[in-house]
């Protein structure tokens, strides 16, 4: 097993045990993270993003690696995530497709890609089988998965700048 191999397996490990502190030890500062869902995200956000779906999921998320293959400068892997997701608890297995560009043994570049219609159907049920597959409802999606992101993260910075008391 090659080093960014380790190091795609070490990712997963510690992501799906919620650790997403970690997380720098493997992305560099301004990597780039590109999904069906959320689009390009860019540095912090990007660790915003996998903060604020640990915290969602409440540590509810099983990942399952297969074909990890790395060299040193490009690495990918399938990998499968169950989770739960919504008001309803919703069960998502999501099988993604990720690859990833790595700098100074840090990842740079990480893009997952999966059938956002098959996410959509699991976890929006009937509304998501319905129109998951238009462009209408996979902005939708998009619009509200950043508009999350864009209130966890004055959430987090109110959080950090609230005064404690002795």
């Amino acid at each position: 097993m090659t080093t960014n191999e380790k190091k795609i397996h070490q990712f997963y490990s510690i992501l799906s045990a919620g650790d997403t502190a970690s997380l720098s030890e493997f992305y560099a500062p301004d990597v780039k993270f590109r999904d069906p869902i959320f689009g390009l995200l860019t540095g912090k956000d990007v660790f915003a993003m996998w903060t604020m779906l640990i915290e969602k999921g409440k540590g509810n998320l099983h990942i399952k690696l297969s074909d990890t293959k790395a060299d040193d400068y490009l690495g990918a892997t399938q990998w499968t995530a169950t989770y739960t997701y919504g008001p309803n608890n919703n069960k998502v297995v999501n099988t993604i497709q990720a690859n990833f560009h790595f700098k100074d043994g840090l990842i740079i570049k990480h893009t997952d890609d999966f059938d956002i219609w098959k996410w959509s159907k699991q976890a929006l049920g009937f509304k998501g089988f319905l129109f998951g597959w238009t462009g209408y409802m996979q902005h939708k999606i998009h619009k509200k998965a950043l508009e999350s992101l864009r209130k966890y993260k004055v959430l987090q910075s109110d959080k950090n700048q609230s005064p404690t008391t002795v």
